[in-house]
């Protein structure tokens, strides 16, 4: 049965009607029949409706999803065919404004999130709803799958004193809820307080990949250009902290890894023979066109995922970071700034503290690694399944 988005129930409710609207989107918000969000309020403009679009915000990588670079600021802008401003919230300010905000009654986020802590799309949805609280400005949020099913919960925590805006609240890398999910969790438990509606979807189910969805895949962002990138995301987003590519500049970002020196064969053999569930390390010679290692030769491997039920992603990068650590002569932690933080390393950043980098400095064993999560992970699921809605 396909599923019927969050988007698709709120424009088939009054919920809008009358209200001056603000649409927080990218290209992924598309509904089942590929129409943009944006154009669909655009096209209920007064009539019976009475709706009116105000304004459009961008998050990360900008409202048209046209910024390649990590951590390159977008402006805002004009849409000239909409006739709106197009405010960046990934800019000056990660946080709508008064503003921003004069001309709106109500603030509609619809985002698709790939299920990781450090995307930052729920993290401009909580800016949103913060600023929705400020202002007096009511938020809907519209619901959408988790891409990488929303049963498994993974990775280490955020430790206080490791917040950005790669991670602004105490939870694992692999979060195992949507959108709405985290955005009632965030609002409720993390004391927001905004007025938030989540529309929920209709037909999702927690063991539900994206491809089991009949929603469209539209690439989040520009490098998650597939649903295969995203599986493997939560793990290996942690080669950003790192001298090692990440694939981006190759048409397999995340799923290829690599570094200049290193031989593929070797370093494949070594990564199976843990004998990690559900994945194989394929030996991968690539060249990157763009970013780390530009031009240059890189040995590593590619990460096929063969059961992705079974597949631990964090497990499985952390395992790959080691690897890269005990055998590249050249391997090295990035260098701060990240994300305006200037004296913690852009790995502990993402890892959520230092511990991690910690761990496999010392040459912890990737199970233990793992096993150490386990406290921490229960924990937050205790808390989680308060929030969830499927």
């Amino acid at each position: 049965m396909r599923v019927q988005l969050g988007s698709e129930r709120l424009l088939e409710s009054p919920l809008l009607n009358g209200k001056r609207v603000g649409i927080v989107s990218n290209p992924a918000s598309l509904d089942n029949g590929y129409a943009h969000i944006v154009d669909r309020i655009a096209a209920r403009q007064g009539g019976a409706h009475g709706m009116t679009l105000a304004a459009i915000f961008g998050p990360q990588h900008g409202f048209r999803s046209d910024v390649q670079e990590n951590m390159i600021e977008t402006d805002h802008a004009h849409d000239d065919r909409r006739r709106v401003p197009v405010y960046s919230l990934y800019s000056e300010t990660r946080q709508p404004t008064a503003e921003m905000l004069r001309d709106v009654d109500v603030l509609v986020v619809d985002l698709q999130d790939v299920g990781t802590r450090i995307y930052t799309y729920i993290y401009t949805m909580a800016n949103c709803l913060i600023a929705g609280r400020r202002h007096g400005v009511k938020v809907i949020v519209c619901d959408r799958p988790n891409p990488i099913g929303g049963a498994a919960v993974e990775g280490p925590m955020l430790m206080a004193g490791y917040e950005s805006f790669v991670g602004m609240y105490p939870i694992p890398m692999r979060h195992g809820m949507t959108i709405g999910e985290i955005a009632r969790l965030f609002n409720e438990h993390f004391g927001i307080g905004a007025d938030l509606e989540v529309v929920a979807m209709a037909g999702w189910e927690r063991t539900m990949f994206h491809d089991e969805t009949e929603v469209p895949w539209v690439l989040p962002s520009p490098n998650l250009p597939t649903l295969e990138s995203a599986v493997v995301y939560p793990g290996t987003v942690l080669f950003e902290g790192t001298s090692v590519s990440e694939g981006r500049g190759t048409t397999r970002p995340f799923e290829l890894v690599g570094a200049p020196g290193v031989g593929p064969e070797t370093f494949a053999d070594g990564l199976n023979r843990l004998d990690l569930d559900g994945v194989f390390f394929r030996p991968a010679i690539f060249e990157p066109t763009f970013h780390k290692h530009a031009k240059q030769t890189c040995g590593g491997c590619q990460i096929h995922v063969r059961d992705r039920e079974r597949f631990r992603p964090v497990l499985a990068g952390v395992a790959v970071t080691a690897a890269f650590h005990a055998s590249d002569p050249q391997f090295s932690w990035r260098q701060p700034p990240y994300e305006y933080e200037a004296i913690k390393l852009p790995f502990d950043i993402l890892a959520g503290s230092s511990e991690l980098r910690q761990q496999i400095e010392a040459g912890v064993p990737v199970a233990d690694i793992g096993r150490s999560w386990e406290s921490g992970v229960a924990a937050f699921d205790a808390i989680r399944r308060r929030y969830l809605m499927y």
